[in-house]
């Protein structure tokens, strides 16, 4: 039995945790009575049930399987040859950041009610842990409490990156967003930034507390594939790749600080937390993948270009061929089709000839000039996300085909790049994210880190909806331009702070 088989028996779990009615959640059925609610969570299995559908959920298509994933915010983010023109390109709402366009609405309410009814289901699952003679074995509380903790935690942080303020020591105050920590599905009052990051830190915290004492992850490895010898349901003690394990929760900490501006907790998160204990010699739990050995996978015709061994954290999304057949392959008609700019590889109009500095650089090779039914349909096509072709059902076992990474290692060594205050280390974080990808050092100046930084952290997170708040956490005024080949595309700040989706300001009128 593989992952993939695991996750078809959870599909229900995961497939009626999110639907498109925001009024419509897989734990308000019958309600009244609590009959689901309450022989869910009447076995510890249940309790793994529902932590499962969760991370089911969370690839819905108004979340991390597009919106907060590779098609919406990584418009935003500018990757793609979108114009802001509404005969042009069917997505012009995101790349023009018209978020008072029907589409861009629609789209905020999806991605608010979707998220905000999973936090709710969290709250439930954590609030049934703590009663009195629960189900859940005392084995298990830690890891199911931890996951769920972070997952709250990781839900509010992504909220409050897409919804809330620039943050700042001027912006901290202002109410932006509610902190759901019950099961209701009343009206919360809306925080202020500072107090809505703090409660997102606290609930990082304690997760890091919880999992430190019971995740394998931090002495045998994310277990891939490898079974507990227990016979207690060991497949909840593997993958840890695909659960917000000890490691990504640190990252996520990470995250929160630097967005918090507090770099000096930032880096030794990042450097002290994560990079120091995650590479040992005992155990190196996210090896990088060199450009030899992405290239073989290349070469066996099942391209590993998510670099899986290298990501913390990600989803596991079975339908992720999906992605790439409805956006990013040149079959897709051009005013829906997400690619870069440019009628070829390498001629001067290409965006793929500037954005990668280094031909030898493996992650060039995520991206394919692809012929599409005529020559005006030709496009310069991701293919990070393509499906591969197996020939028995032991490709199944590869678990980075359906990968959805979430978290990378090299995310982290440019957090502590960013924040390190001594140019040599920074250099050597920095080009060590370079050569692992086949590209060479580069001279690294104090005037010219965060450029590079910007630059690495652009290459590294292609499709993974993690750019664009890297944009708003600096209020970037010039960013990549997705309609040049070369060139920088201006940018208001407003247009980093997204209003509240209309059916939220309509409840609270």
């Amino acid at each position: 039995m593989n992952y993939k088989n695991i996750i078809k028996c959870l599909f229900v779990a995961g497939t009626l945790s999110v639907s498109t009615s925001s009024c419509s959640d897989w734990l308000e059925v019958d309600m009244e009575d609590s009959i689901l609610e309450t022989t869910l969570f009447s076995t510890n299995e249940g309790f793994l049930t529902a932590l499962n559908g969760v991370y089911s959920s969370l690839n819905n298509s108004s979340l991390y399987g597009g919106t907060l994933g590779m098609v919406g915010i990584d418009i935003m983010a500018q990757y793609y040859n979108v114009p802001n023109v509404i005969n042009q390109h069917n997505y012009y709402y995101w790349s023009g950041y018209n978020y008072s366009d029907n589409n861009f609405d629609n789209a905020s309410n999806s991605l608010w009610s979707n998220m905000y009814s999973l936090i709710a289901n969290v709250n439930l699952l954590l609030e049934k842990c703590d009663e009195p003679d629960a189900a859940i074995l005392d084995r298990y509380y830690p890891l199911v409490k931890g996951e769920a903790l972070a997952l709250r935690g990781m839900m509010h942080f992504d909220l409050l990156r897409f919804y809330g303020p620039i943050y700042s020591d001027a912006t901290a105050s202002q109410e932006c967003l509610p902190y759901q920590e019950d099961s209701r599905r009343t009206v919360q009052p809306l925080i202020s930034a500072e107090e809505f990051l703090n409660r997102v830190i606290r609930d990082l915290d304690a997760a890091a507390e919880l999992l430190k004492e019971c995740d394998p992850v931090l002495t045998e490895g994310v277990k891939d594939g490898v079974l507990s010898d227990d016979g207690l349901d060991s497949y909840d003690w593997s993958y840890r790749q695909l659960r917000l394990n000890y490691y990504a929760v640190q990252a996520l900490r990470a995250r929160a600080y630097l967005w918090k501006g507090d770099k000096a907790t930032a880096y030794d998160i990042a450097k002290n937390e994560v990079i120091a204990k995650s590479e040992t010699e005992q155990l190196d739990v996210f090896p990088w993948m060199d450009r030899t050995t992405v290239q073989e996978t290349i070469e066996n015709s099942r391209p590993d270009y998510v670099f899986s061994d290298e990501v913390m954290f990600s989803l596991y999304n079975m339908s992720r061929d999906n992605l790439y057949d409805n956006y990013f392959s040149a079959s897709v008609n051009a005013n829906n089709r997400l690619c870069f700019v440019g009628s070829s590889e390498t001629g001067s109009d290409s965006k793929l000839a500037s954005f990668y500095d280094d031909t030898n650089d493996i992650r060039r090779r995520m991206w394919s000039f692809q012929e599409g039914e005529t020559s005006g349909d030709n496009a310069i096509c991701l293919v990070k996300f393509q499906d591969f072709s197996v020939s028995s059902e032991s490709g199944d076992t590869l678990t980075y085909r359906y990968m959805t990474p979430l978290i990378r290692k090299s995310e982290m060594y440019l957090i502590a790049a960013e924040c390190t205050d001594d140019i040599t280390e920074a250099a050597t974080l920095i080009n060590t994210v370079r050569n692992v990808r086949g590209a060479v050092s580069l001279d690294v100046t104090p005037d010219n880190k965060q450029e590079l930084i910007t630059r690495e952290f652009a290459r590294e997170v292609v499709g993974e909806g993690q750019l664009f708040f890297y944009y708003k956490r600096l209020g970037m005024t010039s960013i990549i331009s997705g309609t040049s080949a070369s060139g920088s595309a201006s940018m208001s700040v407003d247009s980093y702070v997204i209003p509240l989706p209309s059916d939220e300001e309509d409840l609270r009128n």
